[in-house]
């Protein structure tokens, strides 16, 4: 049994460890593009929407490496709770041990615990949701200051009109691109929102 223990608790820091490194990549991504398109007025506004799609891609990668290590948590659980747990502080429990059966279960068959929406939502919620708000205020930093923009000048009167003109890309109207990354981060805040975990007894990461 304490062999099984350490094996599934390696597999579970192994992709422990492959999360960590997904967000470091994330977040290497968001320092490499916002340096790169803050740091010079020539550059493309559209470096820093470029950069959220990535962040978007490797959030998907996440949540998917996030149901991995979910299944092989549950297991590490089961035997910190009903096996270490009783050894430490016993409890009164008749009949069979329901715990080995689901262990023996899962083992059979092994499913993931939770959908994949589910998990994009919490690792959204948990790191990604900050970096795409960085990003948007730097995108509309961008946008708004003459001083990121080559050869833009605001127009005091007409200062809103000026960043719709400036927020276009090639032949795509700036409007149309205010609009689907409003649409974005609008799906970015109820998928946030939506299915909040209430808390309870277990620590989630």
């Amino acid at each position: 049994m304490i062999h099984y223990y350490r094996a599934e608790m390696g597999r579970m820091n192994a992709w422990r460890a492959r999360l960590d490194l997904t967000s470091n990549w994330a977040i290497t991504v968001v320092a490499a593009l916002l340096s790169l398109s803050l740091s010079t007025p020539s550059a493309h506004h559209g470096l820093v929407l470029f950069a959220m799609l990535i962040v978007l891609l490797l959030l998907c990668v996440e949540a998917r490496r996030y149901r991995f290590y979910d299944v092989y948590r549950m297991r590490v659980r089961q035997f910190e709770r009903h096996y270490f747990g009783q050894l430490f502080g016993p409890e009164t429990e008749g009949g069979v041990e329901p715990w080995l059966l689901m262990l023996a279960q899962d083992l059979r068959h092994p499913r993931f615990r939770i959908a994949f929406q589910r998990a994009l939502r919490r690792r959204l919620r948990r790191n990604y949701i900050w970096m795409f708000l960085i990003l948007l205020c730097a995108w509309l930093v961008k946008l708004a200051s003459p001083d990121l923009q080559d050869g833009a000048a605001l127009d005091p009167e007409r200062p809103l009109d000026l960043v719709i003109a400036h927020a276009a890309i090639g032949p795509v109207p700036g409007w149309l691109v205010l609009a689907l990354v409003l649409a974005f981060y609008g799906g970015l805040a109820v998928a946030s929102l939506k299915g909040r975990d209430r808390g309870g007894d277990e620590v989630h990461v």
